[in-house]
């Protein structure tokens, strides 16, 4: 049985109530973070509360808890949860209104939601059991204030499902310029020239946690050549290696986009290294 917080309050996950006017499900109005942790060890909390900051200030949502206390809050659901790998949902909201309406009083009582799920742990950089995707190029059509991390998702949600209709994992998305921004889940990177490229942060790319988290590993053990610039498509189609990254599946190898491989059409070498640096990152904290 899945325990879950709600308000202050640990319970069933099935017997959770949130109000149906909560701004969250009326407009959509809140912020989220997924956590990952590994027998009750978390990944990157540090980043992870730094950006759930961030959002919640671009928002103009306060809550109440310090940093310390949405720790104390995660870690006791963890252990109400049993040891294992979990990725842990925290969801914020302006809370429950009287009256649906598009303006917000900064009055409102926030309303906070946690609980976990169960992940697999990531790839070890082996390329035998490496989770692999395919994805699909399209052109972002999402909002402006993607950095922001909303639970307001329908423009993700809509891109993914053009990936799914054409029988991919991912959907790779460029600007009106044909520069990269991000994938509908995740950030990216791609191997060109023996470069790591990625596209640098602006309103339109969730400044990930794990993007991060790989920059650091990369700069801190490896000399690898790294470019945080803008990355064309012809760049994207010609890349040697393409990467996904996100909390729950740290870097993850794409070998096919619009039904053509990329590079060998397998995991590449340097991808392999990478994901290494992440698996023994987490068995060495």
């Amino acid at each position: 049985m899945t325990i879950a917080y709600l308000n202050g309050d640990f319970v069933p996950l099935t017997e959770a109530r949130i109000s149906p006017m909560d701004r969250g499900f009326l407009f959509g109005d809140g912020v989220y973070e997924v956590i990952p942790s590994y027998q009750g060890q978390f990944v990157a909390l540090d980043y992870h509360l730094e950006r759930l900051r961030n959002s919640l200030e671009g928002i103009d949502l306060a809550i109440n808890q310090s940093d310390e206390q949405l720790v104390a809050l995660l870690d006791e659901l963890c252990r109400q949860n049993g040891s294992g790998d979990h990725g842990v949902y925290l969801q914020i909201t302006r809370g429950v209104v009287e009256k649906r309406q598009h303006a917000f009083s900064a009055e409102s009582t926030p309303t906070i939601f946690a609980y976990p799920f169960t992940i697999a742990p990531p790839s070890d950089g082996s390329p035998a059991n490496a989770a692999c995707f395919t994805a699909v190029t399209r052109t972002d059509k999402r909002w402006s204030r993607c950095d922001i991390k909303s639970t307001a998702l329908l423009g993700n949600v809509l891109h993914m499902m053009e990936a799914v209709d054409d029988g991919a994992q991912e959907v790779l998305l460029f600007n009106q310029r044909d520069e990269l921004t991000e994938a509908a889940a995740c950030n990216v990177f791609i191997v060109d020239a023996g470069k790591i490229l990625t596209p640098a942060l602006d309103h339109h790319i969730l400044p990930g946690v794990t993007r991060r988290l790989c920059l650091d590993l990369l700069a801190a053990h490896t000399n690898w050549s790294v470019e945080i610039r803008p990355v064309t498509r012809a760049e994207v189609r010609s890349a040697e290696e393409i990467w996904l990254s996100s909390s729950t599946k740290e870097l993850a190898p794409v070998i096919q986009i619009d039904g053509q491989p990329v590079g060998s059409g397998q995991p590449g070498p340097l991808w392999s290294q990478a994901q290494r640096l992440f698996h023994l990152y987490r068995f060495n904290r």
